[in-house]
C-alpha cells in the first residue's frame, strides 16, 4: 500500500512538472519575398517569451538545412529561429542558381543577398518580433552577408560572424564593422591561417571603432574546423550563452594597473598589445 501511495505521489510530481516546461515551438515551413522578385525557402520557429529570435545565414554552396544541430540546440534553449536558403541555394533558385552569379562587383547577387535579410526582417516583424530581439548569425558567406546587413539595420543589437572573410564574392565585412554598435561575436579556426588573420583583423575594427567596445566584442576560436563544422563541433554552448547575455560585465583589478613611463627590456619575450589595441591594423583604420 506505502508503494502504490509513493508512485502515485511521484507520478503526480512528475505530471505536475511537466505542465511547468514550455513545450518547444513546432518548426513551420514559410516563404519569403524580397523587393527585387526573389521568392525564397525558408523555416521558423518562434521564440518561447522575452526571448531573441536569431536570424540564420548560410555558408556559400550550402542551405538552411546546414544548421540542423544548431537550430536544435536553439530550439533547446527557447530562442527563436529564422533559417532561410539565400538567393541562389537550396530551394531558393527560381532566379537563377548561385552557380551562374557573377563574383564581381558591388551590385553583384551574393552582395543584393542583404535583401533576403530585409525580407527575413520584414517576416519576423509581421510575426510581431521586435528589432531590438533579433540576432544575425552566419557562417561564411553568410557572415559577411550578416555583416554588411549591420548597415541597413543597424538597429539589430546583436551580431555573430562564423569564419567571416574581408572580402567573399566581393561582400566586404571591414566597412560595416567600423560603423555597427551593438555586440559582436567573432569566431575563426586557427587552422586556416588567412581565414583567422581576417578574422582577427574584423575583430580589431570592431572593438577600435566602438566608444564603449569593453565587453561588447566577442572572439571565439577552434583549430581544426571552420563554418558550420565549427560551430556544431566546438562553439554551440558558447554561441548560445552569448545570445543570452551577449555583453560580458566590466571585471574591475584588484589594483591599479602598472603605467610603464619607459621602454622596457623584454630580453625578446612577446608583449601583449595595449589595452587600446591600435597597433594591430593601423592601415586599415587609416
Amino acid at each position: 500500500m506505502k508503494r502504490s501511495i509513493v508512485i502515485r505521489a511521484v507520478l503526480l510530481l512528475i505530471s505536475l512538472g511537466m505542465v511547468f516546461v514550455p513545450a518547444r515551438a513546432a518548426e513551420k515551413a514559410v516563404t519569403l519575398s524580397t523587393q527585387d522578385g526573389w521568392q525564397l525557402a525558408a523555416v521558423y520557429s518562434p521564440a518561447q517569451e522575452e526571448k531573441r529570435t536569431v536570424i540564420l545565414l548560410h555558408d556559400l554552396g550550402k542551405n538552411k538545412e546546414a544548421f540542423t544541430s544548431f537550430k536544435k540546440a536553439l530550439s533547446h534553449a527557447g530562442i527563436g529561429y529564422l533559417a532561410l536558403d539565400l538567393r541562389g541555394h537550396g530551394q531558393s533558385v527560381g532566379g537563377g542558381k548561385m552557380s551562374s552569379f557573377e563574383k564581381e562587383g558591388v551590385g553583384n547577387p551574393f552582395n543584393k543577398m542583404t535583401r533576403d535579410v530585409d525580407a527575413a526582417v520584414a517576416f519576423l516583424e509581421s510575426q510581431r518580433v521586435p528589432t531590438e530581439q533579433l540576432v544575425l548569425l552566419g557562417c561564411g558567406l553568410g557572415a559577411n552577408v550578416a555583416a554588411k546587413s549591420t548597415t541597413l539595420w543597424p538597429d539589430i543589437p546583436l551580431v555573430a560572424l562564423i569564419s567571416p572573410s574581408a572580402n567573399t564574392r566581393d561582400v566586404l565585412t571591414i566597412p560595416s564593422m567600423r560603423v555597427y554598435k551593438g555586440s559582436v561575436l567573432i569566431a575563426a579556426g586557427a587552422a586556416d591561417k588567412k581565414l583567422f588573420l581576417e578574422a582577427s583583423v574584423i575583430r580589431n575594427v570592431a572593438f577600435l571603432t566602438m566608444a564603449d567596445a569593453e565587453g561588447k566584442v566577442t572572439f571565439l576560436t577552434a583549430y581544426d574546423k571552420v563554418s558550420h563544422e565549427m560551430l556544431d563541433q566546438y562553439l554551440t554552448p558558447s554561441v548560445l550563452q552569448w545570445i543570452k547575455t551577449p555583453q560580458r560585465p566590466e571585471v574591475k583589478p584588484d589594483t591599479p594597473a602598472l603605467v610603464l613611463d619607459v621602454p622596457t627590456d623584454t630580453g625578446g619575450s612577446w608583449i601583449a598589445p595595449s589595452d587600446t589595441e591600435e597597433a594591430l591594423v593601423p592601415s586599415v583604420l587609416e
